[in-house]
């Protein structure tokens, strides 16, 4: 491996063929760093897709209901199908060991005022629960609790934005503001890591706006986390279950999409798995395709070389030269101009990635890097293609006899 004179002779072979050395390697170089720079942009694009459902707990399902489409157990289409507090406590007993988490959801639209600042904001009417949710970070104060609910407390759980839209410099907690002319207690403030947008809104306790509106138990959505253990296809077969119950409970047709949906997070992240896996698939496909371009390249080029040596080759084995001495010239030359190009593309790619990669959020798209996997399999890619390369100009070199290379001319 380190004899001297072998590196002098391929020293000696690459110095004589500068100009389709370099661009054989060129194609191995940019066969790598294609391969690496499309496998980098799909890992980009799963965390960019991950980072849109990063507010939330990965584990969450949310069911919401609309207007039957269809006649069904003998009810008309168009009957409006509306959740209660009793389908919070039916979850609750049908699913003991299935349900992590569990709140109700009301949405209203309120005029804020503190002072003689105004505002209109989205409050979300909830359960302490919903905090694990929807993975909210308090960072003054607190959420609501479990006697905020039972006592129907004017209490409010604000976002940082609106904390810098009504109370500028000051501190918003204990203070009280108004909603549509109602006083509630600022008892916290909260931030959101994955939308701005959510900063703007505001959380009560449920009670209290059943009580506001109508002193009735009608909730907008319910909002669950599963058993965290659960893989995806337990998730899913969960997802359905509940489904069925609840298409059953509220006399629903199986078919009748608008009636009720239930949005399950494990759906997503399946659906971008498999979009990604079949990415990921293509691009190695491509970056293979643009690789064995190189390696044919190389192939060619020890032929040629091989050509040129015939003689070279014939005294040598005229002097008694084994058929292995030659295969190894000729593969350690190959193994090098393939391994050389292709770390020199690899680095250009890694390093590229290393600076920018960090700096890219944008959307559906954040981060793309690489991983040290990908890095050690384009590693031991380059050499299997090394010696694939010049695998069968070192073989046909090995079988000249040494009278037929002595006479070629």
């Amino acid at each position: 491996m380190f004899d001297r004179d072998i590196w002098q002779e391929i020293y000696h072979s690459i110095s004589n063929n500068k100009l389709r050395t370099f661009l054989t390697g060129f194609s191995v170089g940019w066969g790598i760093f294609i391969l690496v720079m499309l496998l980098a942009s799909v890992n980009g694009m799963q965390n960019g897709f991950t980072s849109q459902f990063s507010d939330d707990a990965t584990n969450s399902i949310f069911i919401r209901t609309g207007t039957t489409s269809l006649a069904y157990g003998g009810f008309e289409a168009g009957r409006r199908i509306q959740l209660t507090n009793d389908d919070i406590e039916y979850i609750k007993r049908s699913f003991p060991n299935d349900v992590e988490y569990i709140s109700p959801r009301v949405f209203q639209n309120t005029s804020a005022r503190y002072k003689s600042e105004t505002g209109s904001y989205n409050v979300q009417a909830v359960y302490p629960d919903h905090q694990a949710i929807e993975k909210t970070i308090v960072n003054k104060g607190r959420f609501i609790n479990i006697n905020d609910l039972l006592n129907a407390s004017k209490v409010a759980v604000i976002g940082r934005k609106v904390e810098e839209d009504l109370f500028k410099n000051e501190d918003a907690i204990g203070k009280f503001v108004e909603f549509n002319g109602l006083p509630f207690r600022v008892i916290g403030t909260f931030t959101d890591d994955g939308d701005d947008n959510a900063e703007r809104n505001i959380y009560a306790p449920t009670s209290t706006f059943q009580k506001m509106y109508g002193q009735t138990n009608h909730i907008d959505q319910i909002a669950l986390t599963y058993n965290p253990e659960y893989n995806l296809t337990k998730a899913l077969e969960f997802s359905d279950r509940l489904e069925s119950v609840f298409r059953r409970r509220f006399k629903i047709a199986p078919q009748d999409q608008a009636g009720i949906r239930i949005f399950n997070y494990a759906e997503v992240f399946e659906d971008i798995s498999n979009f990604t896996g079949g990415l990921d698939i293509a691009v190695i496909i491509v970056g293979l395709l643009i690789l064995l371009s190189g390696i044919v390249g190389i192939g060619n080029i020890m032929v040629f070389i091989i050509k040129e040596r015939t003689k070279e080759i014939g005294v040598r084995k005229a002097l008694g030269a084994e058929p292995w001495s030659i295969i190894k010239l000729v593969l350690f030359e190959s193994v090098f101009i393939t391994a050389l190009s292709g770390f020199i593309g690899l680095a250009i790619a890694t390093g590229l990635l290393a600076i920018i990669g960090p700096n890219i959020k944008s959307g559906a798209f954040a981060n793309p890097s690489v991983s040290m996997s990908i890095v050690v399999t384009a590693t031991i890619i380059l050499i299997v293609a090394g010696v694939l390369a010049g695998l069968i100009p070192a073989m046909k070199a090995a079988k000249v006899k040494p009278i037929v290379a002595l006479s070629d001319k």
